[in-house]
């Protein structure tokens, strides 16, 4: 039998790269996104939510234990992204990110916990390199991937009873539709998209940015427990090198 996985944000760069990864792996993959997308490859079942609301985040765990009573695996990677000064962010701009980053993964976890418990499942929350190092004008989504990070280590104690392991992958830049949108909206300088994805990435010590399936590949490395069965609460961050270079190198 297939193991089960729920993916938050399927429709998203990371999240289509995840879902091929998992099903290229044998799993049986149940997506999840508020955008109405019927045929995201890899994605054998495809639940439109919003995921931050307490009804749907129900609605989800219920179909997903009618269809199958059990699921191995949750990857909590939905997110949305604020790039703009914190006192020209809204309340409602700030209440809606932490909603979608964090709010969200609390609710999923403890409506999908019954479905995972005594199974060597594992959780895996997908936070963000500006949990641990950031930039200016970003700052209610680096609160939010801050506070997943937190969660993440308190949920790997708190759970490990029930045999289920959290950890969390932190991307850096990524070639993905929110990363174009935050260059657009002037994170940097310049007008060129495709000259600001060369210029990022030529700052990290790779010398490129990551693609979704880099990404993908250490969440399905952190999820399957055959694979990573001794880890939990650990951040790995994926990033091509960018944090590991001091800033006035």
């Amino acid at each position: 039998m297939s193991r089960v996985i729920v993916i938050t944000g399927v429709a998203g760069g990371i999240g289509r790269a995840t879902a091929q990864a998992f099903a290229d792996a044998g799993w049986y993959v149940v997506g999840v996104d508020r955008r109405v997308e019927d045929d995201i490859p890899g994605v054998q079942q495809l639940i439109h939510a919003d995921i931050a609301d307490i009804e749907d985040s129900q609605r989800i765990f219920t179909e997903v234990a009618a269809e199958h009573n059990r699921l191995d695996a949750l990857v909590n990677n939905a997110a949305i992204q604020i790039c703009k000064p914190l006192v020209e962010t809204t309340p409602d701009e700030w209440d809606a990110v932490m909603a979608s980053n964090i709010r969200s993964v609390y609710l999923a976890i403890r409506h999908a916990h019954h479905l995972m418990r005594d199974r060597a499942s594992a959780i895996v929350n997908v936070s963000s390199v500006h949990a641990v190092a950031t930039s200016a004008n970003i700052a209610a989504y680096a609160a939010s991937k801050g506070a997943l990070l937190a969660l993440t280590r308190a949920l790997a104690i708190e759970l490990a009873p029930d045999t289920i392991r959290v950890n969390a992958v932190l991307p850096g830049a990524v070639d993905t539709p929110m990363l174009h949108a935050g260059l657009r909206r002037g994170h940097v300088e310049g007008d060129d998209l495709t000259e600001l994805v060369r210029g990022l990435g030529a700052r990290h010590v790779i010398g490129r940015v990551g693609q979704p399936a880099e990404i993908a590949r250490a969440i399905l490395f952190l999820a399957d427990s055959q694979l990573s069965s001794f880890i939990t609460g650990q951040a790995l961050v994926v990033d091509g090198g960018a944090t590991a270079r001091l800033s006035t190198e």
